[in-house]
């Protein structure tokens, strides 16, 4: 229901396609420049895309100088490894997130505190994909304080998507979409069709909050 009133309220505008869940060489595991993750997203058709580099916001801030050059919307976030798993963090400012002086197996009910006390949201990412004891899996159903959760990220296979999407509709909880790309080709393979319109980060918040979005495999990317 909120997704159709949604989309009533868009109407007239035409939804936004945005690649949620980015990475380039600030992340410090592969070499996408941030320049050919941008002209990629523009070249097939993307409306957006989110930079959430691992382990830090801060790392990711030299990538806004280069969108507002291209004229194109980028936003930021973060990708935190916990103990159960990734999660993606928006609308933070900085690294102050982070009060455990490290990187990795961070406590994720203490990180998602963490987040929502600096006015944040949480979104688990491929909480199906297994990777050892820090895998979150069925765990998805009892995790308190998330916004929204990734259903559709472009490294996983099919199967973990649909069990990711299962488990959001169970929820009632809305869904995203990213890539979570680390070269070039992968920009959009998944993505997230926004129905009403992100410029800034506070409406990209807004539209998650409100549902008005959904994570889908996207149409443009080849």
């Amino acid at each position: 229901r909120v997704l159709a009133d949604a989309r009533r309220s868009f109407r007239g505008y035409g939804s936004m396609w945005i690649d949620c869940h980015c990475h380039t060489r600030f992340s410090y595991d592969n070499w996408l420049e941030p320049l050919d993750l941008i002209r990629r997203a523009k070249a097939i058709g993307l409306d957006g895309v989110v930079v959430t580099e691992h382990h830090s916001y801060e790392a990711s801030a030299p990538v806004e100088a280069i969108a507002r050059d291209e004229g194109f919307l980028l936003l930021r976030g973060v990708e935190i490894s916990t103990d159960r798993g990734h999660l993606l963090a928006y609308g933070i400012e900085d690294d102050s997130w982070n009060k455990w002086g490290r990187d990795t197996w961070l406590p994720l009910d203490e990180v998602i505190a963490s987040v929502l006390d600096l006015g944040g949201i949480c979104v688990p990412a491929h909480p199906y994909r297994e990777f050892g004891v820090c895998s979150l899996l069925d765990g998805l159903l009892d995790l308190q304080g998330i916004a929204a959760v990734e259903t559709h990220n472009g490294g996983n296979i099919a199967g973990d998507n649909d069990l990711a999407l299962t488990a959001t509709r169970h929820m009632a909880l809305p869904a995203l979409g990213g890539s979570d790309c680390h070269k070039a080709a992968a920009v959009g393979r998944c993505a997230t069709e926004f129905l009403r319109p992100v410029t800034d980060m506070a409406s990209f918040i807004d539209a998650v909050r409100a549902g008005a979005c959904r994570g889908d495999y996207f149409k443009g990317w080849k």
